[in-house]
């Protein structure tokens, strides 16, 4: 049986590279595989990665366009999605957590105001079925 295509990484474009850096190795326990003055790549043992890419001070990202708006991570357990909550909260990022069909979804924002969310059990242990309403919100 296939099991279709899975997410290798994610390209991020930031303002502020060491700060998103800092941040996101805290919050998803990612580790830095490969540096440039301009961008990062952040890998987890599992396979994840994560490009950063520093674009500067003035660069946008307007909520409701075209393209990517937010990656929803998946933590390795109960515990670890208890550990993104407290970086987040440490961070003074973390924007709530509720739980709806079994699963446990912690949101945040990260420096540059983008989207964070990191989710308990994962798509391979209880597949989304729904629209989430999340979507709608703009």
């Amino acid at each position: 049986m296939a099991e279709g295509a899975r997410l290798g990484s994610v390209v991020m474009f930031v303002h502020d590279l060491d700060r998103s850096v800092a941040f996101y190795a805290d919050v998803l326990a990612l580790e830095v595989a490969d540096r440039s003055p301009t961008a990062a790549l952040l890998s987890s043992a599992g396979g994840a990665g994560l490009i950063l890419r520093a674009m500067g001070g003035v660069a946008s990202h307007p909520l409701g366009s075209v393209g990517v708006q937010y990656v929803v991570w998946t933590a390795a357990g109960e515990e670890d999605l208890a550990r993104c909550e407290r970086a987040l909260a440490g961070r003074g990022a973390h924007r709530g957590t509720r739980s709806q069909n079994g699963v446990t979804l912690v949101e945040g924002r990260d420096p540059d105001d983008m989207v964070v969310m990191v989710s308990h059990p994962g798509p391979d242990r209880l597949p989304l079925r729904e629209l989430p309403v999340r979507i709608y919100g703009w």
